[in-house]
């Protein structure tokens, strides 16, 4: 069973000197995340992005102490604080690129990509909801993995980089576009950090790659990758083709938004049920789970990598801190949740009700994700509740935070409010037999799904 990855992005520039991030632990602590996840403290280049890193060895000149204080001492302060609550902390890797300014542009030029003509190289990335689209950043300094012009000095570089952080307090690393770093210099890397620090985890950001880019990562050592489950609509196939592909390279994190995204109180207009549904979706998608700062307060503005300021704090627009602590708390005591099991969707394409059931590889337990994929209220009928949870019906139990007690009933309808979600779960069910790994049920002239009510 995979550990409890719960993870709070605590976005640097929205908080401020170091100093400040403490303030934020006990609230952290009391929503039941076992991870913070800080976006790279680098001083950065000319840009002022906090991914355009011009010294790995220093921490950027906004997050220094408004005392004068050594920023070292204090990030070292924060990291024990953070332990003592029981938090780990995670940082932004970021060794695809430097800042076009570094100083290892002229240091060590043999490093970097070359254009056609002779340029150092600038990197971009792909769009993960529409491939056509390609961001390339000017900013940015590419360095050549393929192949490794180097890989001796280069990996000693990031071994001392990792050393150094690790030497801190930090205890894991987000590897930004692990994808475009060979999965052979990863595995380089984690086996010195692991021997360094055998407690080290890493996270592969793989956003916006291509299969073959993410399956190349399989024998680098990960512990988690990132999935792209926030974009499905809960409908189209590709999601859950994603999901069976990729869940035995290793354990995947969920999110409902990110730094990168839109904020989704913007996209819905504070829409709560949507928050919540999107929230323990990504709950009971996958191993780990990720939210950013703001995201329990409904906050509205886009962070943003070079222009987010502490003025940027906005007043609440709702307070979801105790759903979230109580989906968190679901998450760590239900083992299936902890998992990578089969999953598979039992409802038909386009039914506003949407059924996913997800098992364990080999332990007992079974999930039962009910989803109203729309705003109005609707009626999911469950006939063959008994197949889909497994014997015996006394172990059936309701997971739903704040749902008020149901009777599981063969037969029974379920009602659902405008974009809710209900999780059922038997702990005693054995594993999906392979045959309904992939199992749909009948057609008919009402599918199982659900059928929709107005509200």
């Amino acid at each position: 069973m995979s550990e409890a990855a719960l993870i709070y992005n605590l976005f640097p520039l929205l908080i401020g000197p170091i100093p400040r991030w403490e303030d934020h632990l006990d609230r952290i602590a009391a929503m039941g995340f076992t991870w913070i996840y800080l976006n790279p403290i680098h001083p950065p280049g000319l840009s002022g992005s906090l991914y355009a890193v011009r010294d790995y060895f220093g921490v950027n000149p906004l997050f220094h102490p408004e005392n004068g204080g050594d920023p070292e001492a204090a990030l070292r302060r924060y990291l024990k604080a953070a332990s003592r609550r029981g938090l780990r902390v995670m940082l932004d890797l970021v060794i695809n690129h430097t800042a076009i300014d570094s100083p290892l542009t002229t240091e060590q030029p043999h490093w970097y990509a070359r254009d056609a003509a002779g340029r150092i190289k600038h990197p971009g990335a792909i769009d993960p909801a529409d491939a056509t689209k390609v961001t390339v950043w000017g900013d940015l300094a590419e360095l050549e993995y393929w192949p490794v012009p180097d890989p001796d000095g280069l990996s000693a570089y990031w071994r001392r980089v990792l050393e150094y952080y690790l030497d801190l307090g930090f205890q894991g690393f987000r590897a930004d576009a692990a994808y475009k770093i060979p999965g052979w210099f990863w595995e380089r890397l984690i086996a010195s950090a692991r021997g360094y620090s055998p407690e080290v985890r890493f996270f592969a950001e793989t956003l916006g790659c291509r299969l073959e880019e993410c399956s190349q990562l399989a024998t680098a050592g990960f512990d988690f990758l990132y999935n792209s489950s926030k974009w499905w609509d809960f409908q189209e196939d590709w999601c859950l083709e994603q999901y069976a592909r990729f869940r035995r390279l290793a354990p995947s994190v969920s999110f409902p938004e990110s730094h990168d995204t839109e904020r989704l109180a913007a996209e819905t207009g504070a829409d709560q049920g949507v928050a919540r549904q999107r929230y323990l979706f990504a709950a009971v998608f996958s191993s780990g789970l990720m939210m950013p700062v703001g995201y329990e307060y409904g906050f509205r503005k886009k962070l943003h990598v070079v222009e987010t300021r502490p003025e940027d704090w906005e007043e609440p627009g709702y307070d979801l801190t105790d759903f979230v602590t109580r989906v968190n708390r679901l998450k760590r005591d239900c083992p299936v949740l902890l998992e990578e099991g089969p999953q598979v969707r039992l409802s038909p394409r386009g039914e506003p009700v949407v059924l996913l059931l997800k098992s364990r590889d080999r332990g007992p337990g079974r999930v039962l994700t009910i989803i109203n994929a729309s705003a109005e209220n609707q009626l999911a009928k469950l006939p063959k509740l008994s197949r889909l949870l497994g014997p015996p019906s006394s172990a059936w139990r309701e997971l739903t935070p704040g749902a008020p007690y149901t009777e599981l009933m063969v037969d029974r309808e379920f009602p659902l409010a405008g974009s809710q979600v209900r999780l059922l779960w038997n702990p005693q069910a054995t594993p999906l037999p392979p045959e309904e790994e992939s199992f749909q049920p009948a057609e008919g002239p009402e599918p199982e799904g659900g059928r929709g009510k107005g509200a």
